[in-house]
């Protein structure tokens, strides 16, 4: 009996449910990745249309086992993926991301730093349209459906945001382009943000929404570089140009002064409506 108690303190333990868990998403989105990457070069289908059923069938898998793995280990009802809402979770979250990421824009526009060059065809935004959705459902599911949530349970609600914030910065580190100074722009701007997104609707369609508008809007229509990351294609072909306080330079406007204001007045809010509604959680030595 004392070994079996033993078994379960350690499963239990919030580490090991980390490493369980990251383990079996990312082996999911992998294997899931090359596998049916190699099944839709055998379709006649163009890159773009292939890139983005790769991202629709990689984005479920994330999701799949996700919800699976935490139905089984923590044997309960994964609420955080329940479609009570989700229209609104969906509706907000996209629209806070876009509004976020046109005021930045406009910024850079109104100091004179922005010029459109042309207009594209609406099949440009097919590339970053995938990406941008892709990368929020897997980002979103390991950072805050993971390492948040599950630090959250022991660390209490503040501790665990500056965490996984910072964590979410670094993973910037490896783009091209990206600087220890950057990456913390995206900690502060993004990492804050998505985590306060998620402690104020306790549901990740939300942060997911708003991550996703966020990438899209910039890369997508804009016509910016994405987190020091390559240019794509863009339905608006523009020049970015002035001081890099201001236009984020190389790594893109999340790196700018502007970008980290405006985002961190959207968390400053969403921690302040979470504080009235009671959704802080104390860390276990506060309870």
């Amino acid at each position: 009996m004392e070994t079996l108690t033993t078994k379960q303190k350690i499963f239990n333990f919030p580490l090991t449910k980390i490493i369980l868990s990251l383990i079996v998403c990312l082996a999911f989105v992998n294997i899931g990745q090359a596998l049916f990457g190699k099944l839709l070069l055998q379709t006649p289908l163009d890159k773009d249309f292939r890139n983005l059923i790769k991202g629709i069938i990689v984005s479920a898998l994330a999701l799949g086992s996700y919800i699976l793995f935490f139905k089984y280990y923590e044997k309960r009802d994964v609420t955080e993926f329940s479609l009570n809402r989700i229209a609104r979770n969906l509706i907000i979250g996209t629209l806070i991301g876009a509004v976020l990421q046109s005021l930045t824009i406009l910024v850079i526009y109104l100091a004179g730093g922005y010029t459109i060059l042309a207009v594209n065809p609406v099949s440009f935004i097919i590339i970053p349209l995938t990406l941008s959705f892709t990368a929020a459902i897997i980002e979103e599911i390991l950072v805050r459906g993971i390492l948040f949530r599950i630090m959250e349970e022991k660390l209490g609600s503040y501790i665990a945001l500056i965490i996984s914030a910072l964590i979410f910065g670094l993973m910037h580190l490896a783009n091209e382009n990206s600087t220890l100074l950057s990456c913390l722009s995206v900690a502060i701007e993004a990492g804050l943000l998505l985590g306060a997104a998620f402690i104020y609707s306790r549901n990740l369609w939300f942060p997911i929404a708003l991550h996703f508008a966020w990438n899209f809007m910039q890369s997508g229509i804009y016509g910016a570089i994405t987190s020091g990351n390559a240019k794509t294609n863009s339905l608006i072909e523009a020049k970015f140009e002035g001081l890099e306080l201001i236009t984020g330079g190389e790594f893109g406007p999340e790196g700018s002064i502007q970008a980290i204001v405006f985002c961190s007045i959207a968390t400053t809010v969403l921690l302040i409506l979470s504080h009235r509604e009671n959704k802080i959680v104390l860390p276990y030595w506060k309870k």
